[in-house]
């Protein structure tokens, strides 16, 4: 099963790359690369708005920037690793969310597992779905908070959880220092959309918080792919902490917060992620401003606006194909997130290899995703072995 992963490519992530080919036999350790290439689809990268190759916009900037102030700071924020542009990249991120303020971080799980623990710890209660991340799980676990879990994306148990909880306090007397409840806008196993409208309703009545991790949604969905929150009509300052990541959309690293000012300003204070590491690179930062702008129509274009609608337009046709053909295709309408379920360990490195045949990477670097159970409710037990599509 080695040979399914980690696949090397030789060439820019865009819609058809070149795969370096490697020899490798079975009962052997050690795969060895060749000098052979092959040219195939990419169906495996989360390069979903097609910023990862060369943009006419950005990549021209981004050179510039290099030029400028290098291929990194060598230093953390709080140091000499704050430049202008990553003055200009929080506020952009946080116009293009509709919040007051951000901070970026230069990496996109981290950027979970860093700011759950400085918003919550012993005292505090997180309620968390039960097919986050492992970023929200290690930061959730990292916290000190107590932690519930509520089933997948239904907000009928977590307000029956928030209800048990409000009972519970008013015969105790020691409620709780703070309540998170943390949900995904797209979640990347599942393809499907959060159901953000009602869990934003119920959290206001218990007077919960809402964290929203949009790190597929945001820059993917939404008429302006300003993600789940616009795409579902929820006002943005409803949401109290919103985070996303940069790697999928804006083709580049790192991650961000985006919430209040004084939020904001609590988080440069007192987040490690912040104080001690490096900062994200000059060139990364001017990637992601310069992609914005371009889906904002900002370069003059309306590049950004065709770029949304193709997504959209293949990733609602491509599902339903797949379903025409036989395969049970996970994922909401819009959503770029496509799981075809395998039910069978045996046929994940089959179909894998398959696809490589016919010169397509179905998913690079990391084929696999797997639930295992109790993690994933019995019903979806037979669901367990996955193969995504992006």
């Amino acid at each position: 099963m080695k040979d399914c992963f980690a696949r090397p490519i030789a060439s820019a992530p865009d819609a058809w790359f070149d795969m370096v080919e490697r020899d490798w036999n079975d009962g052997e350790k050690v795969i060895d690369r060749t000098t052979k290439r092959r040219r195939c689809l990419n169906l495996g990268s989360y390069n979903y708005l097609g910023f990862g190759s060369f943009d006419e916009y950005c990549t021209p900037r981004v050179i510039e920037s290099l030029k400028k102030f290098s291929a990194s700071t060598c230093s953390s924020r709080v140091d000499a690793g704050t430049t202008s542009v990553h003055v200009e990249l929080e506020e952009c991120v946080a116009k293009y969310v509709g919040k007051h303020s951000a901070i970026v971080f230069g990496m996109g799980y981290a950027t979970n597992s860093f700011i759950i623990p400085v918003l919550i710890g012993k005292g505090g209660l997180i309620i968390s779905d039960s097919l986050n991340h492992s970023s929200i799980i290690n930061g959730a676990r990292g916290s000190g908070a107590n932690i519930r879990i509520f089933q997948h994306n239904k907000p009928s148990h977590l307000e029956r959880i928030l209800r048990e909880i409000a009972e519970r306090q008013t015969k105790t007397h020691k409620p709780w220092k703070k309540i998170i409840v943390i949900v995904e806008g797209i979640y990347s196993m599942e393809g499907e959309i959060c159901k953000l409208p009602e869990i934003v309703s119920i959290c206001k009545k218990y007077k919960a918080y809402v964290y929203l991790d949009e790190a597929h949604s945001i820059g993917a969905i939404g008429n302006t792919g300003r993600g789940v929150c616009e795409l579902l009509g929820v006002n943005t300052a409803d949401v109290d902490i919103m985070m996303g990541t940069f790697s999928k959309s804006f083709a580049s690293c790192g991650g961000y917060i985006a919430g209040s000012k004084e939020l904001i300003q609590y988080l440069k204070h007192h987040c490690p992620g912040h104080l001690y590491a490096t900062s994200i690179s000059t060139p990364s930062a001017q990637q992601i401003i310069s992609a914005i702008r371009v889906i904002l129509g900002e370069d003059g274009s309306n590049r950004g606006a065709q770029k949304l609608a193709r997504i959209r337009e293949n990733s609602n046709y491509f599902r339903s194909e797949l379903r025409n053909m036989g395969f049970k295709v996970l994922g909401d309408v819009d959503s770029p997130v496509m799981p075809i379920m395998l039910y069978h360990p045996a046929k994940i490195p089959a179909f894998s290899r398959e696809c490589l045949r016919e010169n397509v990477i179905s998913k690079v670097g990391d084929l696999t995703g797997i639930k295992y159970f109790p993690a994933a409710p019995k019903k979806q037990e037979a669901e367990k072995d996955t193969i995504k599509l992006v």
